[in-house]
């Protein structure tokens, strides 16, 4: 790079002063550019460039080099650059005149936005514009910038930008429906692939640290606040830090400020909802707006793109169900360094506020515990009533309730037999096995007809075109199968999951039948919340209603 000047004149050897230009040069690669193989991805490199536009500069005295200005990876469709805002900087500074590029495309891909800066911007600074390969020069050849062909380009360039894009979104979208993994980044506890860069496999350090949030908010009752300062206290880098500094990766994290690797209650919040720990890669969260406007936009939960059982799991489904109930429960930790059996269980039934815990000494001196409205305690008596309830009541009128109804619900086995046998779900099923034969004898007729189509060509019946127009449809129509298929079987696999989830909970509800002395892990897998009315009444939420609404 030539020194820098901002002086536009020079006096050449008759003493005649001349126009002297201050070149910026500005070069810009496209992740999409950078997608292409062979002889296009060597003549759009950065090193390409820059050896063109040295080579056009070296030829004009008049021309001399402030400096360059390299966007590299970023795309074309807008101008929110880093290298070509500072080129903007030093063109409002004075300290450049004449901007060189490759070609238009190198300028931008947003036919307005590139035609506002040839036609407007660039005038206006009196910059003169140069364009090598379009053979575009706004100083020696004014009527270039002005012609039809350049708005024409730019045209071109702007299409190829948004074909670029859809097929691009296409790809993506073909493989997130596979379940194939389509991220720079894998969610902590899992790296890429080697051998397969859309494949997940367990990164084993960062996993047993998954494992220990899961085991501390379900076993222990921690909240996310809780596990935070254990994992700080215990030294261990949060998910960007781990990235950065274990496995050397170039990640970014816009809402972290400077490199405080701690971790926070939101980090740990996330790692618990993610259903990537049970195998399971849910993408699509996320959308740009367009390809020209580069916003990005939440997307609907019921749109998102979900495959499950894509690579091994870290933790078992039964964990992870019950840390996505606990995720909606308050699970304070008492003093003592105890889980109360009932954190997070125990509701107002007026305000709906959680019940808090509070001792007490009778007039004998012995220490009783007992709940009480948090609206009551914490906000003022006004706003609602004590609820007042010994824990030893509690315990009682709870254990009862779990004894009558394991005696009354211990023949849903029978329920569920019986719809095992229904003929209604067997002909569902037996209806869905039957189309998905049909669906693949489809596939076979297709491919029987591409063979013979193969035939008509090579016996010239058919001319070459028309093969490859019967050839592409074809295919398309396979595709368009096997996608109902796949369809198919997730629906034959959501029938199966239903019946064995409910199974599941009523073997998990019978090894309780002889139940004597109440503990946490029984609440948790067997009751929602209970409800705690001003007489001492309480209403018991059980988890297995919502199953037998769905055997029923």
């Amino acid at each position: 790079m030539a020194g820098r000047k901002s002086k536009y004149s020079l006096e050449n050897s008759n003493n005649n002063i001349s126009k002297v230009w201050s070149v910026a040069q500005y070069i810009r690669l496209s992740q999409e550019d950078n997608d292409n193989v062979g002889d296009k991805q060597e003549s759009n490199s950065i090193t390409s460039q820059k050896a063109l536009l040295n080579e056009f500069i070296v030829e004009y005295d008049d021309l001399i080099v402030y400096d360059t200005y390299v966007d590299d990876g970023y795309t074309g469709t807008d101008f929110n650059r880093p290298g070509f805002q500072r080129l903007l900087d030093d063109m409002r500074k004075g300290n450049i005149n004449c901007v060189i590029v490759k070609d238009l495309s190198r300028l931008g891909r947003n036919y307005i936005e590139v035609g506002n800066y040839i036609e407007q911007i660039f005038p206006l600074f009196n910059v003169r514009f140069i364009a090598i390969n379009d053979s575009v020069d706004s100083f020696k050849n004014p009527m270039s910038s002005n012609t039809i062909l350049v708005p024409f380009k730019n045209l071109i360039n702007d299409e190829y930008a948004r074909d670029t894009s859809i097929k691009i979104k296409s790809a993506l979208n073909g493989r997130k429906k596979k379940g194939e993994f389509v991220g720079s980044f894998p969610s902590y506890g899992y790296v890429k692939d080697q051998k397969d860069k859309h494949k997940l496999v367990i990164d084993k350090e960062s996993a047993e640290i998954v494992r220990k949030i899961f085991e501390w908010k379900v076993n222990e009752g921690l909240g996310n606040l809780s596990i935070c300062n254990r994992l700080n206290d215990m030294g261990v880098l949060n998910p960007t830090g781990y990235k950065k500094k274990k496995l050397n990766q170039n990640y970014n994290n816009s809402k972290m400020k400077q490199e405080d690797y701690s971790w926070c209650p939101s980090t740990v919040r996330n790692i618990l909802k993610n259903d990537v720990y049970i195998g399971n890669v849910t993408q699509g969260k996320r959308k740009v707006k367009s390809y020209k406007i580069h916003k990005v936009e939440q997307v609907p939960e019921e749109e998102w793109v979900t495959v499950k059982n894509m690579h091994e799991p870290i933790i078992d489904k039964d964990l992870f169900e019950k840390a996505q109930g606990l995720r909606q429960i308050d699970t304070r930790v008492q003093n003592t360094g105890k889980l109360s059996m009932w954190a997070g269980i125990l509701k107002c039934a007026d305000c709906g506020r959680a019940m808090h815990k509070k001792y007490c000494k009778n007039t004998s001196g012995n220490v009783y515990e007992y709940y009480v409205c948090g609206t009551y305690r914490k906000k003022s008596n006004k706003l609602c009533t004590k609820h007042t309830l010994k824990v030893e009541e509690l315990e009682n009128s709870v254990l009862e309730a779990i004894k009558l109804h394991i005696e009354l619900f211990i023949d849903t086995e029978d329920i569920l037999e019986q719809i095992n046998k229904s003929k209604t779900k067997r002909h569902a099923n037996e209806n869905i096995l039957n189309i998905k034969q049909s669906k693949e004898n489809e596939i076979d007729k297709i491919n029987k007809l591409k063979k013979c189509l193969y035939e008509d060509w090579k016996n010239e019946d058919i001319t070459r075109e028309e093969y490859l127009e019967y050839k592409k449809k074809y295919e398309q129509d396979i595709e368009r199968i096997k996608e109902i298929i796949v369809n198919l079987d997730k629906q034959r696999e959501n029938q199966k999951e239903i019946i064995d989830g409910n199974n599941k909970w009523v073997e998990n509800f019978k090894k309780y039948k002889n139940i004597s002395k109440l503990d946490r892990d029984i609440i948790i897998e067997l009751i929602d919340f209970i409800e705690v009315y001003e007489n001492k009444k309480i209403k018991i939420h059980f988890k297995f209603f919502n199953e037998i609404d769905k055997i029923l």
